[in-house]
């Protein structure tokens, strides 16, 4: 009796049969920023749905793991996690309803080619193509666009594992009832498998970069700036009140490629291509000089045929609604003396409303202020107090995959579905097996 108790904690994923599970040679596993270290080496590799319901049926606890582009613990797992690398592939491209169903970890740049030479595009994409579909729908991860909603917003139906290693499928237009709760799900009703997205007809962009916006021009023109593009990002590092560069993406339309403006508002139009951080290498950012690409190759930030930095950073991001742009921007720049010498930059952008029950945009359009932190890890812990007090008087709402302090109470207030999105916590998994300490603090 003494054994097994010591014992059964410890085999929470019976051992039997483990062609397609592989424990980490060198221990447990990392995240993309290198500043998690997950605490189980017991990582399982599936390359089919059959594979998932086996893993999940085995198991009393596990965590599923997409591009691990996750900067806290939200995927991290004490005993089983399943990584869902080897499930990327294409499962079908649907010309009569203009959508495709992917694997959950397919990452948006390996199929964008795909989709632009079969006439297709996606509504939106991140400023980086690597992440997975089903990671980034999951957690309410986003480009920018007053028009254009977050990944999720692409979503038209998902397939997924339930604790019990049942296949459950749900979809916009037969499952309105649960769908909206179930897309951005934390990872907490099962492990997704198949994703539905719906698409757009192909088209080209262009983007220019402007230098130097003061940012006092955005008091009365936020709304203006934010509107000039298809997609519109604007950087900082909140020095000398000033928008050290602003990226607009914009369609091309029928081929009509118009001049651009030398000036926006007091900043200058860019003469070659701009990284974010502006004493950094532009090799691998997307095209800019106002040069025509397919969509895929100009709305994100970062070429996919480069491998992102493996690290040295942090991220953290916060969303409030948009109506507030200015004056929370305002209210951060105060501790500008504080946090710049500590971070690479901050990025603000905007995202329109959706349904979704989990996200930060449930029914409001935002504007998201997303900053990259040299990786001081107890110096940016220390600063994130003080920009969230800064923010406090907008109801800031943090990214789930992102560092934020927000006590459980203040983030449980900002969800008005949250308690339907408990009950279908309890519907498919009714006994935790999804469950993991991160969502346990966060949401109970």
């Amino acid at each position: 009796m003494l054994g097994a108790a010591i014992l059964s904690p410890l085999e929470s994923c019976v051992q039997s049969d483990k062609k397609y599970a592989k424990t980490a040679a060198k221990g447990p596993l990392k995240n993309w920023a290198n500043n998690i270290t997950y605490s189980t080496s017991n990582v399982y590799y599936p390359e089919t749905v059959q594979e998932v319901q086996d893993t999940v049926k085995k198991c009393t606890k596990v965590k599923a793991l997409g591009s691990q582009h996750s900067f806290n613990r939200i995927a991290d797992s004490n005993e089983n996690q399943i990584s869902l690398k080897g499930m990327n592939k294409v499962v079908s491209l649907d010309k009569k309803a203009n959508t495709i169903t992917v694997e959950s970890g397919a990452r948006y740049g390996e199929f964008a080619a795909y989709l632009h030479k079969e006439g297709y595009a996606l509504p939106n994409l991140a400023s980086l193509p690597h992440i997975t579909v089903a990671g980034a729908c999951a957690t309410a991860t986003h480009g920018s666009g007053v028009k254009n909603g977050n990944l999720s917003s692409a979503v038209s139906a998902l397939e997924f594992v339930n604790a019990n290693g049942e296949v459950i499928q749900l979809s916009k237009r037969e499952n309105p009832d649960v769908f909206y709760g179930a897309v951005v799900n934390l990872g907490a009703l099962g492990v997704v498998t198949k994703v539905t997205l719906d698409l757009l007809p192909t088209f080209d962009m262009k983007q220019v970069v402007y230098r130097n916006l003061p940012m006092e021009e955005l008091k009365n023109n936020f709304d203006d700036i934010q509107s000039r593009g298809y997609s519109v990002s604007l950087f900082t590092n909140w020095k000398n009140k000033n928008i050290s560069e602003v990226w607009i993406k914009s369609r091309i339309e029928k081929g009509n490629i118009t001049a651009e403006d030398l000036e926006l508002y007091g900043a200058k139009l860019a003469t070659k291509n701009m990284h974010p951080v502006e004493d950094q290498s532009a090799e691998n950012v997307t095209e800019q000089m106002a040069k025509p690409g397919p969509w895929y190759e100009r709305m994100a930030h970062f070429k996919m045929g480069f491998t992102p930095s493996t690290g040295k950073e942090l991220q953290s991001e916060y969303f409030i609604p948009i109506e507030h742009a200015y004056e929370a921007m305002m209210a951060i720049e105060k501790l500008s003396d504080r946090i710049s010498p500590h971070l690479f930059i901050s990025e603000i952008r905007t995202i329109n409303a959706d349904n979704f029950w989990l996200s930060p945009c449930y029914k409001k359009t935002c504007v998201a202020f997303h900053t990259t932190w040299k990786q001081e890890i107890d110096t940016v812990m220390g600063l994130l107090p003080l920009v969230e007090k800064q923010l406090a008087p907008f109801n800031p709402i943090p990214h789930w995959a992102k560092l934020f302090t927000l006590s459980p109470g203040v983030v449980q207030s900002r969800y008005e579905k949250l308690g339907d999105f408990k009950k279908l916590i309890a519907k498919y998994d009714p006994n935790g097996k999804f469950q993991n300490q991160f969502l346990k603090n966060t949401l109970y």
